[in-house]
Protein backbone atom coordinates (compact mmCIF):
# COMPACT_ATOMS: atom_id res chain seq x y z
CA UNK A 1 0.00 0.00 0.00
CA UNK A 2 1.12 3.81 -1.09
CA UNK A 3 0.73 6.10 1.44
CA UNK A 4 0.51 9.77 0.36
CA UNK A 5 2.27 12.31 2.44
CA UNK A 6 4.09 15.18 2.20
CA UNK A 7 7.94 15.37 1.42
CA UNK A 8 9.13 16.82 4.65
CA UNK A 9 7.30 13.79 6.58
CA UNK A 10 8.52 11.32 4.02
CA UNK A 11 12.36 13.19 4.52
CA UNK A 12 12.13 12.25 8.32
CA UNK A 13 10.97 8.36 7.81
CA UNK A 14 13.57 7.96 5.38
CA UNK A 15 16.31 9.34 7.70
CA UNK A 16 14.91 7.93 10.64
CA UNK A 17 15.10 4.78 8.82
CA UNK A 18 18.71 5.51 8.19
CA UNK A 19 19.74 6.85 11.30
CA UNK A 20 20.89 9.82 8.94
CA UNK A 21 20.91 12.89 12.01
CA UNK A 22 21.87 15.53 9.58
CA UNK A 23 19.38 14.87 6.89
CA UNK A 24 16.75 14.26 10.36
CA UNK A 25 17.22 17.57 11.46
CA UNK A 26 17.12 19.53 7.70
CA UNK A 27 13.63 18.16 8.09
CA UNK A 28 12.38 20.60 11.13
CA UNK A 29 12.22 23.96 11.63
CA UNK A 30 14.94 25.93 13.81
CA UNK A 31 12.24 25.73 17.31
CA UNK A 32 10.39 22.74 16.45
CA UNK A 33 9.16 20.56 19.16
CA UNK A 34 8.91 16.91 19.66
CA UNK A 35 6.58 15.29 22.45
CA UNK A 36 7.71 11.50 22.84
CA UNK A 37 7.68 8.99 25.60
CA UNK A 38 6.27 11.99 27.81
CA UNK A 39 9.37 14.40 27.21
CA UNK A 40 9.36 17.31 25.40
CA UNK A 41 12.40 17.85 23.16
CA UNK A 42 12.58 21.80 21.46
CA UNK A 43 15.02 23.08 18.99
CA UNK A 44 16.94 21.22 16.72
CA UNK A 45 19.99 20.03 19.04
CA UNK A 46 17.31 18.64 21.79
CA UNK A 47 15.53 17.06 18.75
CA UNK A 48 18.84 15.54 17.64
CA UNK A 49 19.93 14.09 21.48
CA UNK A 50 16.51 12.60 21.86
CA UNK A 51 16.77 10.70 18.04
CA UNK A 52 20.47 9.38 19.42
CA UNK A 53 19.09 7.96 22.33
CA UNK A 54 16.33 6.54 21.33
CA UNK A 55 18.28 4.85 18.30
CA UNK A 56 20.55 3.41 20.81
CA UNK A 57 18.18 2.67 23.48
CA UNK A 58 15.31 0.68 20.66
CA UNK A 59 16.51 -0.14 17.29
CA UNK A 60 13.11 0.19 15.64
CA UNK A 61 11.64 -0.24 12.31
CA UNK A 62 8.47 2.20 11.42
CA UNK A 63 6.20 0.82 9.32
CA UNK A 64 3.70 3.57 8.18
CA UNK A 65 0.03 2.43 8.11
CA UNK A 66 -2.40 4.90 6.91
CA UNK A 67 -1.86 8.82 7.13
CA UNK A 68 -4.53 11.41 7.18
CA UNK A 69 -3.16 14.62 5.62
CA UNK A 70 -4.28 18.06 5.78
CA UNK A 71 -2.75 21.37 4.36
CA UNK A 72 -0.75 21.82 7.79
CA UNK A 73 -1.27 18.36 9.25
CA UNK A 74 -0.45 14.85 8.63
CA UNK A 75 -1.54 12.29 11.09
CA UNK A 76 0.55 9.35 10.60
CA UNK A 77 -0.36 5.59 12.31
CA UNK A 78 2.42 3.52 11.95
CA UNK A 79 3.85 0.25 13.65
CA UNK A 80 7.29 -0.01 15.00
CA UNK A 81 9.23 -3.20 15.65
CA UNK A 82 12.55 -3.03 17.66
CA UNK A 83 14.24 -3.99 21.33
CA UNK A 84 11.39 -2.79 23.50
CA UNK A 85 9.03 -4.09 26.03
CA UNK A 86 5.75 -4.60 23.84
CA UNK A 87 7.08 -5.04 20.13
CA UNK A 88 5.70 -4.64 18.20
CA UNK A 89 3.75 -1.90 19.06
CA UNK A 90 1.29 0.57 16.76
CA UNK A 91 1.69 4.32 17.40
CA UNK A 92 -0.13 7.49 15.90
CA UNK A 93 2.17 10.24 14.87
CA UNK A 94 0.91 14.00 14.58
CA UNK A 95 3.15 16.56 12.56
CA UNK A 96 2.06 19.96 12.18
CA UNK A 97 4.03 22.18 9.03
CA UNK A 98 5.23 24.85 8.38
CA UNK A 99 6.57 26.51 5.42
CA UNK A 100 7.74 22.81 4.04
CA UNK A 101 9.19 21.75 7.50
CA UNK A 102 7.72 20.02 11.08
CA UNK A 103 7.15 22.53 13.33
CA UNK A 104 6.47 19.93 15.69
CA UNK A 105 5.96 16.10 16.24
CA UNK A 106 3.27 14.08 18.18
CA UNK A 107 4.23 10.92 19.35
CA UNK A 108 1.74 9.08 21.07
Amino acid sequence: MSIKIPASVNNYLTADKDSDLDKLSQCFTKDARVHDDDHEYEGLEAIRSWKVQTNAKYRYVVEPLRAAVTEKNVKLHARLTGDFPGSPAELDYTFVLHDGKIASLDIR
